[in-house]
């Protein structure tokens, strides 16, 4: 890398400065209001760390931490990596974790969806990796059709290269813009949003998944050659090498994200047997997927924050014998409409113990009930175990499932789970 002007060398040393400082104080960790000291003194800081590395830029609705922590792990293989792989998404988390590493060549950047094509022009990457589209705190984010309009137009004025999921027609839609692209069937559980064509508005026809299709306009599935075979656990590379995932993040979520790590890794030279082997090393990513250990019960915490995340929290419960917590909040940056619970199908929830918490559980109360999900409702984590424990001394795990500041709240509780 070159070296930095003197205005942004002052700048990434105050925004350095301001990031210890907060952490030191027990503000936070630093990651935003870094950042936004080193932007008000170089507004271009972010292109200017960007020069001189291999950045892969990571945006989705849901997996995007995830799929940045394991990419983060696979190229740490080949020395330091600079990345915000705690989730400080925005270009001021951008500033911090670049400016925080200037010596690695190689990045990995968690981008809001909302941002991408603004941190695409400004970086210049040499990947950027789509996921999944769906609907999420629509009181702050646009339309996910016009999100995936934004990040069309951006990448077909770019020359970086895209590694997208072909199994959502909304990320694959968009990475068609691109002039170079890898295609990886990672699947789509939550099809919801999906069912017209984002090209011209048909009706989008599925006859056999994966495939997808539009028969009005032409628009179909790109061709994959990367591939999840989440019935057997394996990886398939494109020479056909098929490599057992046996990841140690739980749920088909998760292998999907291994396989779009996998094929990231390769565009940096990674050989895919080795990417995973060092994908198996992750076990949680801030917080999620976490157990603790308290009053003698294993509590494990699961992030859920739109229907399609919790419809993927579903699927890795534990037996129905296990209870489980649910935690809705609506601060800003859970977003302030609830109305997407209706969206989620509870139903799968009748055969076993739950309770309702967070600042919202009226509204979640609610549509438990529409769907005739039995509940009881508690203020605390410890206050439904201390309960469970009373009439079931043999308990020893309960499941939670909460919206993004719920689950934090509840981390916090619990010191701050890694």
């Amino acid at each position: 890398m070159s070296e930095l002007p003197l205005r942004a060398q002052l700048a990434s040393v105050l925004g350095r400065s301001a990031a210890s400082l907060s952490r030191a104080t027990g503000r936070g960790d630093g990651s935003v209001i870094g950042g936004r000291v080193a932007l008000k003194v170089e507004p271009d800081l972010l292109a200017k760390l960007a020069q001189g590395r291999r950045l892969a830029l990571i945006s989705a609705t849901n997996g995007k931490t995830t799929t940045t922590r394991l990419i983060a792990q696979a190229l740490r293989e080949f020395g330091d990596v600079a990345t915000n792989e705690h989730g400080a998404n925005m270009p001021t988390g951008h500033i911090t974790a670049l400016a925080g590493n200037k010596s690695a060549v190689n990045g990995v950047l968690e981008v809001d969806e909302k941002y991408l094509p603004q941190v695409l022009k400004a970086t210049n990457p040499s990947f950027v990796v789509l996921m999944n589209l769906s609907r999420d705190q629509m009181d702050r984010a646009s339309e996910i059709n016009l999100l995936a309009k934004k990040w069309r137009t951006a990448l077909s004025q770019s020359n970086t290269h895209v590694i997208a999921n072909a199994d959502d027609p909304l990320v694959a839609w968009a990475g068609l813009g691109a002039p170079n692209a890898t295609w990886v069937s990672a699947g789509q559980r939550w099809k919801e949003d999906s069912w017209c064509c984002p090209e011209c508005g048909g009706h989008l026809k599925r006859d056999t998944d994966p495939h997808w299709e539009c028969p009005e306009c032409g628009l179909a599935r790109p061709r994959a050659t990367w591939a999840v075979d989440n019935d057997n656990d394996l990886l398939i590379a494109p020479d056909g090498q098929q490599i057992k995932l046996r990841m140690n993040l739980p749920g088909d979520a998760n292998r999907a994200n291994a396989a779009i790590a996998a094929a990231t890794a390769a565009g940096y030279g990674m050989h895919p047997e080795r990417t995973i082997e060092r994908l198996r090393e992750v076990t949680s990513v801030a917080g999620r997927y976490t157990s603790v250990v308290t009053m003698g019960v294993e509590v494990r915490l699961l992030l859920a924050k739109n229907p399609a995340g919790w419809l993927e929290s579903f699927a890795v419960l534990d037996p129905p014998r296990v209870p489980v917590i649910l935690a809705v909040n609506a601060q800003i940056p859970d977003g302030k409409d609830t109305s997407w619970l209706w969206d989620v199908d509870y139903t799968v929830l009748r055969d076993r113990r739950v309770f309702v918490m967070g600042e919202r559980r009226t509204d979640l109360a609610l549509r438990l009930e529409t769907d005739e999900v039995p509940f009881e409702t508690a203020d605390r984590v410890d206050e439904v175990l201390a309960k469970l424990k009373a009439e079931r001394p043999d308990i020893t795990k309960v499941d939670v499932i909460a919206n993004y500041t719920a689950f934090q709240q509840i981390r916090t509780a619990y010191g701050r789970v890694q």
